[in-house]
């Protein structure tokens, strides 16, 4: 596993017997890696031939990739989580806690605060962030090899949620699961974590205990995987709601409103 946080590093084990090259593992070559996994499109047009299949093994998949790297899901409940979902102004919901939490003053010291969102404007580590910033090129290089390289060993064995499930997560789930590595190593008070679409199968849906679950304003949109009808969506979106977990939303349609009190 690499352990230095400048551009150089080690070599990945493929899942063959036999070690691949040397590499160097630079913040451009994490990108091109990165790049090489499964994309977001192609992931939902996966989930649409099976009629939502796939979606509903998203987040024990997830589980079994935290696994792989060395977690297990009951230390997401270590990262504080905000867990922010919603049509239109999650991300900046998101923005605007992130911005509210770096004002507060602790008695014993200024909290540390990740930010997982999606998408990026230019460069993708705008998507992790802590102390309101992008990680810097090295520490997404250094992070995003200890993830790669962990879930291209053969040891330990990655547990198989169904037979389709893939050996290596696609883009958004990868960053998903790198975020986690990051912020658990990074030591940090609370995450923000945005969900990439609808909420009930997303990957950031694999905490159990966020501290607080918010909801920003509800529309039709992604209907290919959510459903047509606002309800659908509604019922998507509040899946990410937990028993005796505060729930926070903004004022919704009444239908909407009916499917998230319910």
């Amino acid at each position: 596993m690499c352990t230095e946080t400048n551009a150089a590093c080690c070599h990945f084990e493929h899942a063959s017997s036999d070690p691949l090259p040397l590499k160097i593992e630079s913040y451009e070559s994490a990108v091109k890696d990165l790049g090489g996994l499964q994309s977001n499109y192609a992931t939902v047009q996966m989930v649409r031939a099976t009629g939502g299949l796939l979606n509903q093994h998203s987040i024990p998949e997830f589980e079994a990739f935290m696994e792989k790297i060395g977690y297990n899901v009951d230390d997401l409940d270590k990262l504080n989580i905000i867990h922010v979902t919603g049509t239109k102004g999650k991300g900046s919901t998101c923005a605007f806690v992130n911005s509210i939490l770096q004002q507060v003053d602790s008695p014993n010291k200024k909290l540390k605060i990740g930010l997982f969102t999606s998408p990026h404007l230019i460069e993708v580590r705008e998507r992790i962030q802590i102390d309101g910033k992008p990680i810097s090129e090295e520490l997404f290089a250094k992070y995003f090899y200890e993830t790669y390289n962990r879930l291209r060993s053969k040891s330990p064995p990655l547990r198989k949620v169904s037979p389709t499930s893939p050996y290596m997560p696609m883009y958004f789930r990868f960053l998903n699961l790198m975020a986690v590595h990051v912020f658990l190593s990074e030591g940090i008070d609370v995450a923000i974590m945005e969900v990439g679409v609808g909420g009930q199968y997303d990957s950031t849906n694999a905490v159990r205990k966020p501290v607080v679950c918010g909801i920003a304003s509800l529309g039709l949109d992604h209907q290919s995987t959510l459903g047509s009808t606002i309800e659908s969506i509604a019922w998507h979106k509040a899946g990410i709601i937990k028993d005796n977990i505060p729930a926070i939303t903004v004022p919704q349609e009444n239908t909407a409103m009916d499917v998230i009190r319910s």
